[in-house]
């Protein structure tokens, strides 16, 4: 039996036909370069999530009304080539588009499939990446479509706004878009940026998680852990001025490789998704009616 997101019932609030929203779980981690384990990290999510509150104090919603469905974990292996894999993610994808995505990773190199997909439907918009990373080798490991490589990719087809980087290669260092990117150290005690951020992107939005975007200290689960990272608070604020200005059509989180000993990252984790759903469809949000 298929486990639901919020460990709702498939009776009420979770059949696939009476849900808005579609949780898309992709457990593919065949790309990883340091410690491997992304592939449990949708199960890991979703476990976590049946001990939230699924009525969120703050925007003062009841997201899980409006249906969410959990469908089963995609058809993928970790020896799977990354481009199979992401020719995968788009074609499930666009069998969904009348539900808003929630892809659950896995690794980063999937985000290419949803863009992709997304793309076909969508004439303009842009992705919001949170990471410590810029992601953006043109080839990794003989793979251009390498978990090292996907804003690379994801560039080709629109614009990119990064945040929260505080790693980037040499190589790297010669593409990066200096006016499209908001460093960690610059960024990770305060809020004045925010805005700037949000005024970067087109009027649809959308938003690529890696987990590794926060301190090590709230997520030390994730395959390549950076110090100096973002709090909880300072990624919500930007997640929240994105919905109340921009329209967000899908959105992942990515990277959390779980840990048996230490659970609060993957609570961190699913906390994170209803946080942002209960954002942009928050009922004084008329932008997304």
């Amino acid at each position: 039996m298929i486990k639901q997101f919020g460990g709702l019932s498939k009776k009420k609030h979770a059949s696939y036909q009476e849900s808005e929203i579609l949780i898309m779980p992709v457990p593919y981690d065949g790309t990883s370069s340091w410690v491997r384990g992304s592939s449990k990290g949708p199960d890991a999510i979703i476990e976590a999530s049946e001990y939230l509150e699924l009525y969120d104090i703050e925007t003062d919603s009841r997201v899980y009304t409006l249906g969410i469905h959990t469908l089963p974990h995609m058809d993928v292996k970790e020896g799977d080539d990354p481009e199979t894999v992401i020719r995968k993610v788009e074609y499930e994808a666009e069998k969904h588009m009348d539900k808003f995505i929630v892809m659950l990773g896995g690794e980063h190199s999937i985000t290419t499939g949803l863009v992709r997909a997304l793309k076909k439907k969508h004439k303009d918009f842009s992705v919001l990446q949170l990471d410590a990373h810029t992601d953006l080798r043109n080839s990794y490991k003989g793979s251009p479509y390498n978990h090292a490589c996907v804003m690379a990719r994801v560039r080709e087809m629109c614009p990119v706004v990064q945040v929260g980087i505080r790693s980037i290669s040499e190589e790297e260092s010669q593409v990066v878009d200096w006016d499209q990117i908001f460093l960690a150290k610059d960024i990770h005690d305060n809020d004045e940026w925010v805005q700037d951020a949000v005024d970067k992107l087109e009027q649809n939005v959308y938003i690529t998680i890696d987990v590794d975007v926060y301190e090590t200290s709230l997520m030390p689960s994730t395959g390549t852990p950076e110090p100096g990272g973002l709090g909880w608070y300072s990624v919500l604020a930007l997640l929240k001025k994105v919905a109340e200005n921009k329209k967000i059509i899908a959105f992942d989180v990515v990277e959390l490789c779980p840990d048996v000993k230490n659970k609060a990252p993957d609570f961190l984790a699913a906390k994170l998704i209803y946080k942002l759903l209960g954002y942009i469809y928050n009922p004084q949000q008329a932008i997304h009616k």
